[in-house]
């Protein structure tokens, strides 16, 4: 219940409008996001590269419906990667994209322009030494950002996908995305979703997710485990394991802030270890979908709220 309500925060106005005026240095907003700004992202990078991490930026926004604020997000990224090249950290950071952040959800020719963007990011990705990973949103884009993911992929079969566990139709589409060379990172899934689509209950997602990982694993693409739960970690070695996989043919991603000890356990075990750091001004939609992952971070979050000046 909790969650869901949570979930329902994501999208409120009023409440975004409260909690927005808070500063991104403050409690919270801090230990999630890395900062408003590119030069932020590429710090926050060069500290978890220099601990032997690896990382996936993510400039945050979605649903845009303006053609300008489209445009000005892949601007965002190409700015983003051009600082990430001359930084010399692109052989372990590629960027994350949400389409609706570039143009999906714009009236008519959204997908077309998305595409485009996309395409352009992907461009500048490749001449950077690097690669981006398309993000997935909630279940009414799956069949859009698969569609582009498959035109992308003509000229860049390095871009990588997403696939949420909760959706029932993840695990057809795990097959369809396990083959060589390709790129697929598995997560639960943080958007609230009926239960037609979606799997409700946490064991139900649980299972959802260990049956779509068996599919990854045996297949022979290059799965990304995207999981903070230490039980789906460990199952998730198991599986690699029986499936004769060895470090470097497969990763581990967590979220920038959560579990960060963990994070260098792997690392420390030969593992690729890839933290997801969300950058932006556009932060409150991101952070309510983390909390109510977590509902434990509420506390910390009140006495941010609390405390604010």
């Amino acid at each position: 219940m909790l969650r869901r309500v949570l979930l329902g925060m994501s999208r409120s106005p009023q409440i975004k409008k409260a909690v927005s005026a808070m500063p991104v240095s403050s409690g919270i907003v801090s230990r999630f996001v890395a900062g408003e700004t590119a030069p932020e992202a590429v710090l926050a990078t060069e500290k978890l590269v220099a601990s032997g991490l690896n990382v996936t930026l993510d400039h945050l926004g979605e649903d845009v419906t303006d053609l300008a604020a489209a445009s000005a997000t892949a601007d965002a990224y190409l700015k983003v990667l051009k600082q990430l090249s001359a930084a010399g950290l692109t052989k372990n950071a590629e960027v994350s994209v949400k389409l609706s952040a570039v143009g999906q959800a714009l009236p008519g020719d959204g997908e077309k322009i998305a595409l485009e963007n996309a395409r352009t990011i992907c461009h500048a990705a490749r001449n950077a030494g690097t690669t981006v990973t398309l993000d997935m949103e909630d279940h009414t884009t799956t069949d859009s950002t698969l569609g582009i993911l498959r035109e992308l992929r003509q000229d860049f079969p390095e871009t990588g996908a997403v696939l949420q566990a909760y959706l029932r139709r993840t695990e057809g589409d795990c097959r369809d995305l396990a083959h060589a060379g390709s790129r697929v990172r598995l997560c639960k899934g943080a958007y609230k979703e009926p239960e037609s689509v979606a799997f409700q209950d946490k064991r139900q997602v649980d299972k959802a997710y260990v049956r779509a990982l068996k599919i990854l694993m045996n297949g022979t693409g290059y799965p990304m485990v995207a999981s903070h739960d230490p039980r789906l970690i460990a199952i998730a070695g198991s599986l690699a394991e029986r499936a004769n996989r060895l470090p470097g043919t497969f990763e581990y991603q967590m979220l920038f802030g959560i579990r960060p000890e963990e994070q260098l356990r792997l690392a420390g075990l030969g593992h690729t270890m890839r933290i997801y750091i969300p950058y932006g001004e556009d932060w409150y939609g991101y952070l309510v979908r983390r909390l109510a992952e977590r509902p434990a971070n509420l506390q910390f979050f009140a006495r941010s709220l609390i405390s604010k000046k």
